[in-house]
C-alpha cells in the first residue's frame, strides 16, 4: 500500500518525543505512519484553514502534533510537523495554533 503523504518532523517534534515515555512515543509514531496509509479524522483532522492536527490517545493522555501542508517542495503531498504538546481541553488551545502559524511562517521565510 502507497502513503498518502509524507512525514517531516521539524526539531520541537523531536524534543518533544523524547521527552514522552517510551511506549507513549510508540504509540505516537504508530499513529503517525497509520495516517501515512489511511484517511482517518480519529488520526489527522483539520484544525483552521492551514494546520491540521495529528491526534493520539493514549492511556487517558491526548497527544497533539500540529501540522501543515507543505507547499513550496517539488515533492509533493508534505505534511511538516511543527510540535507537540498533550492537550488538556477539549478544544486545540489557541496559543498552540498561532505556534503552529508563527513555526509554519518561519519555515516558509528561511
Amino acid at each position: 500500500m502507497e502513503p498518502r503523504f509524507d512525514i517531516e518532523l521539524l526539531d520541537q517534534v523531536d524534543t518533544f518525543l523524547m521527552s514522552l515515555e517510551s511506549k507513549t512515543r510508540e504509540k505516537v509514531l504508530f499513529n503517525l505512519w497509520k495516517a501515512r496509509m489511511v484517511n482517518d479524522s480519529e488520526l489527522f483532522k483539520k484544525v483552521t484553514e492551514e494546520i491540521w492536527e495529528f491526534r493520539t490517545l493514549f492511556q487517558g493522555n491526548q497527544i497533539r502534533l500540529l501540522a501543515f501542508w507543505e507547499k513550496t517542495s517539488k515533492k509533493p503531498r508534505i505534511v511538516v510537523c511543527t510540535h507537540g504538546f498533550i492537550k488538556k481541553q477539549s478544544k486545540v488551545p489557541r496559543q498552540e495554533i498561532e505556534k503552529a502559524v508563527g513555526i509554519m511562517n518561519e519555515y516558509y521565510n528561511s
